[in-house]
């Protein structure tokens, strides 16, 4: 006997419709880690604590403001007030006239509701060029397997003194562990430098000039910590001298007055020579203030000056005219939210504690005196430099 087919035939939409109406999905439920969750239907609608994003940020890099100020065809100047970070904003609003640095992420403050893109910024102060990730990605995508590149800069480089004993060596009394080169290499890294480290270099003039030919051989410039001052063991400008030439070797600066440059030559080679202070906070402040850019320039790299921001200080500081100071704060808010910058207490040279907790200098000029709290004073912000 022949089985006989339905008298009405279903579509295939008629036939998945059928089978849905004589079925019950499983009512289980069980927890699942969030790695493991790849694949995995939701037992419920999951609704968020949080709203996302949390408030307006932005969405490139480059500078905050009122766009308001965009309406003129003129040329539009702002002053840059402050900067914002993904996960630090910027505290307190900004004012008709002013901006802010701001990277993508970061949430935009009171009274701004346009970002000028960096590249856009036709005047904004940069720092220098080189090859950032998103740079070699876009290399790659041209299918480039090599790139001309500038050689990185050998940087030789050690510390004076027979007080000076590196780590893991015993302390005699009167011997303390040389932080300076440590310092140093990790400055000259930052930079992008190849630092070679020639150790610490006893105050004796024939060792000294010995370090100081092999140098010249290895490197293209050299920087050194300690020996550039009047004192009776200080002999690095002396054989500076016999070695080349020294252009200035006193700078109106503090910390960092006694510091030495010039250039030396031996073997059929030559080097500049930085010879920085001894005092760990003058070595630090030196090397940024005079010897990064030169470095920089140096290396290739296209050199603007630093950015510096005008913040009141929450304290009276002592300064005495004649020399430009570079004193170590710390900048936080003042009572009204607004920024403001506190020193990191004792000033001394030698204190490296004072820029371990600081996050931006209080730049003094020259001619300035005391400044009572209140006043704005110019601070250059840490990050991004150190």
């Amino acid at each position: 006997m022949n089985q006989q087919e339905p008298a009405e035939t279903l579509s295939v939409e008629q036939a998945r419709a059928a089978i849905s109406r004589n079925i019950n999905p499983i009512v289980a439920t069980e927890l699942s880690s969030l790695r493991a969750a790849l694949g995995r239907v939701l037992a419920e609608d999951i609704i968020s604590p949080i709203n996302v994003p949390a408030a307006d940020n932005s969405a490139m890099d480059g500078y905050a403001l009122a766009g308001k100020v965009l309406d003129s065809d003129a040329p539009c100047r702002l002053n840059i007030v402050g900067g914002a970070f993904a996960g630090r904003p910027f505290i307190g609003s900004v004012d008709a006239g002013t901006c802010i640095a701001i990277t993508t992420g970061a949430l935009l403050p009171a009274g701004c509701d346009t970002v000028v893109p960096q590249e856009l910024a036709l005047d904004a102060t940069a720092t220098y060029v080189n090859l950032r990730p998103a740079d070699i990605g876009l290399l790659a995508s041209l299918g480039m397997a090599d790139v001309p590149v500038m050689r990185r800069l050998r940087v030789a480089f050690f510390s004076t003194g027979d007080e000076l004993r590196s780590i893991g060596e015993t302390l005699e009394p009167g011997c303390v562990y040389d932080s300076n080169r440590y310092t140093l290499q990790a400055m000259l890294t930052r930079l992008g430098c190849e630092a070679v480290d020639l150790g610490v270099v006893r105050d004796d003039p024939e060792a000294l000039e010995a370090t100081l030919r092999r140098a010249c051989v290895e490197a293209d410039a050299v920087v050194t910590s300690g020996g550039v001052s009047v004192g009776a063991a200080d002999y690095t400008r002396q054989i500076m001298a016999q070695l080349g030439a020294v252009d200035f070797w006193k700078i109106a600066m503090r910390p960092g007055r006694p510091m030495a440059f010039g250039r030396i030559a031996s073997e059929g080679h030559s080097a500049y020579l930085f010879g920085l202070p001894g005092n760990p906070v003058a070595v630090m402040v030196s090397f940024y203030m005079i010897a990064r850019d030169a470095l920089l320039y140096l290396s290739g790299a296209k050199v603007a000056p630093l950015p510096l921001l005008s913040v009141p200080t929450r304290t009276t500081i002592r300064k005495k005219p004649g020399r430009t100071e570079f004193q170590r704060g710390f900048l936080v808010p003042d009572e009204q939210g607004r920024a403001a910058v506190s020193l990191t207490g004792p000033q001394g040279s030698g204190i490296l504690r004072s820029m371990s907790e600081a996050n931006c200098m209080v730049v003094l000029p020259h001619d300035c005196g005391d400044v009572e709290a209140g006043q704005a004073v110019d601070v250059m912000l840490f990050d991004g430099l150190i």
